[in-house]
């Protein structure tokens, strides 16, 4: 897909840290978007709890369009790294913004080839101002299931692995990179899925890192989040400074 016309935009307000608490398919039309250089501030401060969250929130917002009247933004990391809890607490400072998760658009027998059917199904429509539906996978009856409705609302959030792929990045509004090495998230997700899901899991993770070999997310990311014990914490990411940096803990 030839990837759309982009034209540079600083936002030189800075990005503080994030202290949140609690809680191959066709081409479409979509409008290009600025990229966003200089997003966050190389030296982030310290805040008090949520300020941070509704801050990003905010910056998200302001935003212009860049698939139809929609302002997409993914949320991409390795697979037990957050992206789901996180992408939660994001949607719900939106004001309950509606969260895709590629986990229903990826089956077992496409764990990462479901470009096309996430086009036809998502994209295609909300570039035509309309709401999408799409088919979400059943992972233990292993089929897809009835139509579900996806709105073609303001905000919308893209969350899985592969949420930030080349073929994906030209559509997005901006793109967040949750920063956890790969072979700490595998752990986590092998725990919290169990063993039920180990032979899953033997297959996914050769998988993933062939995908990320393949077509990385990272060094296109415009702001990484990575978790701490009190919450989150913000930081520019490669692609907000114009520089593509690798994965300094790629396993």
């Amino acid at each position: 897909m030839a990837a759309a016309a982009r034209r540079c935009q600083q936002f030189r307000r800075a990005t503080p840290r994030n202290q949140e608490y609690g809680a191959a398919g066709r081409r479409v039309r979509c409008r290009a978007r600025p990229r966003l250089e200089c997003w966050a501030t190389e030296h982030p401060y310290r805040a008090r709890p949520g300020p941070v969250i509704h801050a990003l929130a905010a910056r998200l917002r302001a935003l212009p369009p860049s698939c139809g009247p929609v302002r997409l933004i993914g949320v991409d990391g390795h697979a037990g790294s957050g992206k789901s809890t996180f992408a939660g607490r994001l949607a719900a400072v939106l004001g309950g913004a509606p969260v895709l998760h590629l986990d229903d658009i990826a089956s077992h027998e496409e764990l990462f080839d479901w470009t096309g059917r996430l086009l036809a199904q998502v994209i295609e429509p909300f570039a035509r101002g309309e709401d999408a539906r799409y088919r979400p996978y059943d992972w233990r009856a292993r089929r897809f299931g009835p139509p579900r409705p996806l709105p073609c609302a303001p905000l919308v959030l893209l969350e899985g692995v592969g949420a930030g792929r080349r073929a994906l990045r030209p559509r997005l509004a901006a793109l967040l990179w949750m920063e956890m090495p790969a072979g700490r998230a595998w752990a986590r997700g092998r725990a919290r899925d169990g063993e039920e899901q180990r032979e899953f899991w033997d297959g996914w993770t050769p998988a993933e890192r062939e995908h990320f070999s393949a077509d990385p997310t990272r060094p296109h990311a415009h702001l990484l989040v990575r978790q701490r014990p009190e919450g989150y914490e913000v930081l520019e990411g490669p692609s907000g400074t114009g520089r593509s940096r690798g994965d300094p803990h790629p396993e």
